[in-house]
């Protein structure tokens, strides 16, 4: 157990309704499980959109890849955002899934995507 707490450490905080998952070390088939079981546990407080930091990770396996398909499956598209390194970016864009997950290189970027400006007046 100490091996995987050192492989990856994960806190979850709040930004208004938004739940920002953020991850550092490296996620590989040790520590996609407890990857997984911190975002059921985010989604279980039903926020408004689960942002998953990525981008102090520098390694992203392919369980990690299948983790975030899993989150997929759970919530729509445009309520789950990940802010990815260039290590993790790389196998999400080799795989194609870019095409259905929302990347972002910073987690202003991914908290204020879609964001209507406010008008005075």
């Amino acid at each position: 157990m100490n091996a995987e707490s050192r492989a990856v450490k994960m806190r979850l905080s709040w930004v208004h309704s938004a739940a920002v998952l953020t991850v550092s070390g490296e996620v590989d088939a040790v520590s996609a499980p407890q990857l997984q079981s911190e975002i059921e546990n985010a989604l279980g407080y039903e926020p408004s959109l689960l942002v998953v930091d990525l981008s102090q990770v520098g390694f992203f396996g392919s369980a990690g890849l299948s983790v975030l398909l899993l989150a997929l499956e759970t919530m729509r598209e445009d309520k789950l955002r990940v802010v990815a390194s260039p290590q993790v970016r790389r196998p999400i864009e080799v795989t194609g899934l870019d095409a259905i997950l929302g990347l972002f290189e910073t987690l202003h970027a991914a908290l204020t995507f879609g964001e209507t400006p406010s008008t005075t007046g």
